[in-house]
C-alpha cells in the first residue's frame, strides 16, 4: 500500500493539494486516511508530502520545526492560497485524480 500512496503523492501538481482521505479513496478504501498519514510519515524525502493536508485544509504537525511551519512556507511558495484562519483554501486548489490505483 505504501508504494501506491507514494505514486499518488508524486502526481500532485505544483500549486495543488489533496487530502489524506482523498488518497485513501483513490486506494479503494476511504477509511485508510490514517494509514496514508503513516505512510507519508515514513516516505522518501523526494516526495511532495507537503501537498497533503487534512479534510479541512489543516496542515500536518510534522512540518513544524522550531516554531516555523515549513509546510505552509512550501505551499505559499507554490502559490497555494490560505484562508484567514490559516487553513489551505481547498476550493481554490484541491487536486483529485479520478484514477484508482
Amino acid at each position: 500500500m505504501f508504494e501506491q500512496v507514494y505514486k499518488i503523492v508524486a502526481e500532485i501538481p505544483t500549486g495543488k493539494v489533496t487530502t489524506y482521505g482523498r488518497i485513501a479513496k483513490m486506494l479503494g478504501n476511504p477509511r485508510l486516511s490514517r494509514a496514508v498519514g503513516y505512510a507519508l510519515s515514513v516516505s522518501p524525502s523526494n516526495l511532495p508530502c507537503h501537498r497533503v493536508v487534512d479534510r479541512n485544509g489543516k496542515l500536518a504537525d510534522a512540518f513544524f520545526h522550531d516554531g516555523i511551519n515549513e509546510q505552509q512556507l512550501l505551499l505559499e511558495e507554490e502559490g497555494v492560497p490560505f484562508t484567514e484562519q490559516g487553513l489551505v483554501d481547498l476550493e481554490a486548489c484541491i487536486w483529485d485524480s479520478s484514477r484508482l490505483v
